[in-house]
Parts: C-alpha cells; structure tokens; sequence
C-alpha cells in the first residue's frame, strides 16, 4: 500500500503540505523559459488602422525606410506610433502561413504611424511582439533624427541608437513625478556685464527665439550665465537644451542649476549616472516631468517638451563630434532643433570657432560679447617668449623654463597656484638630436624614439623595440635633446626648479577637478585644467609650437582654444594675473590671445577660407575605404553640379599598439581617401547622391565597404 492511502508508510500530513509547499515555491523560483513571439497565423487584425509602419532597428542605408507589419487585434491597444516593437525581418514571399508572411530574424523596432492600408498588395508579416506601450519616440524627436540623417549621409536607424536609450523594463514601471509650475524671470545677475546680455534673457523670457554667439568673459562666472539663460526659458513656459564638452562641465552647470532653481526642475545626463539612472532621466524628460536638461554631446538628441532655449558651451571641444555613425556634431543638431522647434540658441565659449563666426557673419545669429574696458579688466595680461628670446636666454637653453617664465612662476606662487599646460602627456615623448634638432628614429621601422621612466631608455613609440646604442644618421651626434617633452617630466623639471612646492599634475590618466587656494604648481595637459578656487596667480603655456605645428587646417583655432581655456583660469589683470606663452609672438593664434579676441581671429580665418573654398564657407564629404571600393562609388555617384572631388590619397596606417580611431583603416589594410567640396547650399544634394550610391553598392554588394562622412572635423 503506498503512503498516499494512509498505509503504514504513510507521512504526517503536515510533513507532506511542508513538501508539496516546498515543491511549489520551487518550481515558481525557477526560470521558465521565455516563449517565443508568435507568428499570429491566423489571428484577428486591428478594426481600425490595421497596419503600422515600422522602423526596423538595421542600420544600412539601403533598408533606410518604412515597413508595412500587419496589427494583431491582442496588441491594438499598445501598438501605438513611438513604442518600441519586436518584428520578423528578413522573410522571404514563400514563408506565407494562414495569410501572414512568416520566418526572418527577430528584430527591434519603433512604430512610427498606424495607417488603414499598405501600399504593398502582397502578405504582411505581423508585429510579433510590443515590448513596450512607453512611446519613446514622439514625433519631434522622430523628424529631428531624419533631418540629421539626412543632412550626414547616414541612415535613420543609426540616428535613432545615438538619440533613444536602450529599455529598462523595471524603470518604465516607475512614475515620473509631477511637473512643476514655471519659476520666475531671473535676475540678469553676471549678464549685466555684457551690454546685450539683460536684453537677450528678457526675450527668452518673453518666448522669443533669439540666436547669439557668445563670447564668454573669463573667469568662473560662466556656468550660472547659463544657468541664467535656461531658467528663462523655463520662465517662459518652454524647455531649456544645454550640451558641454565633458562630466566636469556638466556638473559645474548642473550645480549653478540647482542653486538658481532649486531641486526637481532640470535633470544631468551624462555617462557617469549608470545606464539605468540615464534612462529614468531620461524618460522624466520625454513624459514632461522634467522641462530642463544639461548634459554632454548624448544630451543633445534629450526629448524636451516645446523646446525654448537649445545652447552648447566650447562648440570647438571634439569632444562634441560623435564619433558613431553617421557622426553628427551636438553644434548642427542643436541648430537643426532651433530652427525646427522654433527655440532660442545660445553658442558660447572662451573661444570662436569659424563655424560660429559664420553663424555671425551671415547673419543667421548676432554677436553677445562685452565691451574691451570690461574685458581688459577681466583678462589676465599675456606675454610671449618666442624662439629669438628663447635663443638668447642661457636659462632656457639649459633648462625647461625661459627665464621669464620662471619669473613669472614664482611671483605668482607667492600669491597663489600656478598653472603649467603642456601639449602633451607622459616623460619625454618626442626627442631630437641635440646637435642638428634631427628627429630621432627607430631603425627597424623609423619610428619615433621615445624616453620611458627616469632610467632614459629609449624605446619606440611604433614598434616597441629598444633602440641601443643610438646615433643621428643626419649629423653622426650621440646626444640627444627633448623636442617635446611631456607633463611627467615637466613636473619633475618643475619641482627641482621649486624645491619648496608642491607639483601635482592633471591628465588622462588622473584628472583634477578643483585645487585649493594655495601656492602649487599645476602641470596638465590641454583640457584637463583642474579650476582653482579663486583662480590662478598665474599660467606658463610650453611648447606653443607643438600646437600651431599639427598638419591640420584647424590647427590655429584649436592651439588659441586650448590657450583661451587656460588663460580664462587665471585672475583678471587687475588681481595680477599672468600667463606667459611659449609660441612666436608674430603668429596670428599669439597675437589674438594677446589682445584677446577669439571672434576676430575666427573672422579673419573664415575669409581666408572663404578665399579658398575650405569648409565651414565650402560643404565637403570624405569618403575613405580601399582604393577600388573608393573610386567605384565615386564613379557611380550622380555628384550635383560644380562639385570638385580632391584625391584620392593613401590614407596614414594607425600606430602600433595606439587604439583606433573612427575612420582609421583596418590593420593591414591600405585604404585611401577623396574629399568631395561643393559650394553652399549644395550640402544636402552631395550627402543624397552619396547616400544613394551607397545604397546601390550595399544593395548589390558590390565590392567592399566604403565609410562616408559629411563634414569632416580634420580634413588635414
């Protein structure tokens, strides 16, 4: 007899309802496996609009379109346009079950619109599954990403990765709280310093869409000036956009926001607040919870209700170009969303870009800029040591620093921290034959030799191997000079020189945020400046020629960028502040950090640009790839009229051992590059002819890819 009818082996019932319980929460904790989506052969469709059009989540540019997916009447009331979607792709027309087309891989998607009929007569696969009624993609944001993959050659799908977050099922479950009532029109507060700064958020304020270029003063102040600027826009009923280069900038924005705003009125996005904070964020903004948003260049595609203020800080930063396809750059996408949403622009920095002084110079925005009396007061005085000076002072013959800049220094240490910029980081990256300033090279691969820690080995910076035994093979000399010599050794140089204070340095590596108000000396590299409280007594900018020197066509803007950047640190003229430059005083980037006028050197490149059909004035295309695949394409491209194509050229392999960059060609591989120039107001004729030939190509699969980019950043 067994134990189920009471025999003698038989348990206590209660053992037995602890067993059977014990069973249950088992086979409830355990993972069932999840079902796969159905076909919906058969089922019902929706009665009204059975059929959605869907942006299938594949980024080629030949399946840059629509698809028609039949609407099961189960997910009619959740398939709504802007939910994501999960459909088969890829079916072909032999797969048709029970009137629906079946097979294909599963992939995602977004549901754009719901429409009565398709234009195609055959079968529709049907949506297999909603993953989400969450409408993350509203129709603003929806034309935004098609008119950026437009304007860059690039496809829908890859616009949409770079502006929606992936999903989070868990924080789509939680509210987003309650928007709050506009705050008030803020006081001008440091905007009085600009003559036509009050004006400026008295019509963002009145709901106006002014543009400006501004041209920041130096000094801390320009965080709560922006601070200022969207709480205007806030005032008025509208959204504020704010995108900044870097986390650091962010959060200094992010805290002059809070103070001026006070908690729950605007939102930080940056990479620093983990996937699944951005996300509730992120969805606090596209429900209206939250109508103000900084951020960094991912922010720039942020869903903010009725946009009325879109501003960007550093426009030249590259840190702004993202560098997934098709690469936009945060500054034409914020200018897209001004003039679509009809919002008020803002572009500010220590600097001028030439793209910014055309903003000005056609007329499109108006100069935001403070008188000189105020700027002189502002600024701190500029001095220069170029090579005569350099050449003349034993000092800086035999050691690091030119004399006046050891002056400099170490005045300024009595008063406070001194800030050192050096173009580039580690100990001795670069060296040079002492005798004739002859480079020295590896030889095995001529590779440039490099010094590693303080024993001097030499090493080489392509192929790693140990150079012993070195001579220079111009002049026979055995001695070698530092050609431009890192932070590292800098700080060690530095601290010989300055036995009694303290050297700290700021890089890649380790990043200084804030340094107290004390005598030290700061070395960093360009863009790692840490900000002193109070500001510094002082700053020594090495090595000018290093910057100037770049075989780019931006290579003065960026040298005066990275100077005004470090310069904007330093106490005003008035408080004593000193920078001293190493660069030849005659060159233009010198001369307008001198005087301080970024908007003026910017002017004067955009007209000799202009001279020569350069880009911003000339739109421009690279495309790189293998020989062959390049001048296919451009030999099927039905380029608009008058373009020019420049090239091809063989394009440089990437460095051993250094991470590749985007655009770089693969290792091994010879690739080349033409760059197509057409005159203004023929940019997007050029990215849609490329963009077709590309898809033909891809369609086809005729030969081997090819990567596109309108616009390039470095063109060389």
């Amino acid at each position: 007899m067994s134990s189920e009818n009471g025999g003698p082996g038989a348990e206590p019932a209660g053992e037995q309802a602890e067993q059977l319980a014990f069973i249950r929460e088992t086979v409830r904790k355990a993972k069932v496996p999840r079902a796969k989506p159905r076909t919906w052969r058969g089922a019902e469709l929706a009665k009204e609009l059975p059929v959605a059009r869907v942006l299938v989540d594949k980024g080629p540019v030949h399946l840059d379109r629509l698809w028609d997916y039949a609407v099961p009447a189960e997910l009619d009331a959740d398939a709504r346009p802007g939910t994501r979607v999960r459909v088969r792709f890829g079916a072909g027309t032999r797969n048709v079950r029970g009137g629906r087309r079946e097979g294909g891989g599963l992939l995602d998607g977004f549901i754009v619109e719901r429409v009565a009929e398709s234009d195609y007569q055959g079968p529709l696969a049907a949506i297999a599954q909603v993953l989400s009624p969450e409408p993350v993609l509203s129709p603003p944001l929806l034309g935004l990403c098609r008119a950026v993959a437009d304007r860059y050659a690039g496809s829908l799908a890859d616009v949409l990765q770079l502006a929606v977050p992936p999903r989070h099922a868990r924080i789509e479950g939680e509210p987003s709280p309650a928007p709050l009532s506009a705050p008030p029109v803020p006081e001008p507060g440091s905007w009085a310093r600009y003559p036509t700064g009050p004006a400026y958020l008295d019509a963002v304020a009145r709901g106006d869409s002014p543009r400006a270029v501004w041209s920041a003063l130096p000094g801390p102040h320009w965080p709560a000036e922006l601070a200022r600027a969207a709480a205007a826009a806030l005032a008025s009923g509208r959204g504020a956009l704010i995108v900044v280069p870097d986390g650091r900038a962010a959060a200094r924005v992010d805290a002059a926001l809070g103070a001026l705003l006070g908690p729950g009125r605007h939102v930080l996005l940056t990479a620093d607040t983990g996937p699944e904070e951005r996300y509730r964020r992120w969805l606090a903004v596209s429900r209206g919870s939250v109508r103000a948003v900084v951020g960094t260049r991912a922010a720039m595609f942020a869903p903010v209700r009725d946009l009325g203020l879109a501003a960007i800080w550093d426009d030249g930063d590259s840190s702004h170009s993202e560098p997934h396809a098709p690469q936009p750059h945060a500054r034409e996408v914020l200018l897209l969303r001004a003039a679509h949403e009809k919002a008020a622009f803002l572009l500010g920095g220590f600097g001028c870009t030439v793209e910014a002084a055309q903003l000005v110079d056609t007329g499109w925005a108006l100069p935001l800029a403070a008188g000189r009396e105020r700027l002189r007061a502002a600024a701190p005085r500029v001095r220069t040591v170029g090579e005569a000076d350099e050449a003349r002072d034993a000092a800086a013959r035999a050691a690091r620093l030119p004399t006046v800049a050891w002056e400099v220094a170490r005045e300024g240490l009595r008063h406070g921290p001194v800030l050192v910029q050096v173009p580039r980081r580690g100990y001795v990256p670069r060296l040079a034959c002492e005798r004739c300033r002859e480079p020295a090279r590896c030889a095995h691969c001529a590779g440039p030799l490099e010094a590693r820690g303080e024993a001097g080995l030499l090493h080489c910076g392509w192929c790693g191997q140990e150079a012993r035994d070195w001579h220079c093979g111009e002049c026979g000399g055995f001695r070698l000079r530092a050609q431009i010599v890192g932070a590292r050794r800098t700080a060690e140089e530095l601290g010989r020189a300055f036995p009694a204070v303290p050297v700290r340095t700021s890089g890649r590596d380790h990043v200084l945020d804030t340094v107290p108000d004390r005598p030290a000396l700061i070395v960093s590299t360009p863009g790692a400046e840490p900000v002193a409280e109070g500001g510094y007594a002082a700053a020594l900018l090495l090595d000018g020629w290093a910057l100037l020197g770049r075989p780019d066509l931006r290579a003065g803007e960026e040298a005066l960028r990275r100077w005004l950047a470090a310069a904007a640190l330093v106490r005003g003229q008035e408080a004593g502040g000193t920078v001293v430059v190493v660069a030849e005083p005659t060159l233009r980037p010198v001369q307008a950090l001198v005087r301080w006028d970024p908007a003026g050197h910017a002017m004067r490149e955009l007209a000799d640009r202009a001279e020569l059909g350069f880009p911003p004035v000339s739109r421009m295309a690279a495309v790189s790839g293998p020989p062959d695949a390049v001048a296919e394409l451009l030999a099927t491209t039905e380029l608009p009229e008058g373009a020019e194509v420049l090239g091809p050229v063989p394009l440089p392999a990437p460095l051993p051992g250094r991470p590749r960059r985007a655009g770089d060609p693969p290792p091994g591989e010879r690739w080349e590059r033409a760059l197509v120039r057409v005159r203004p107001g023929r940019g997007a004729a050029l990215a849609a002819a490329l963009k077709a030939a590309q898809a033909v190509r891809l369609a086809r699969r005729d030969g081997e890819p090819v990567r596109l980019r309108m616009d390039p950043p470095d063109i060389g």
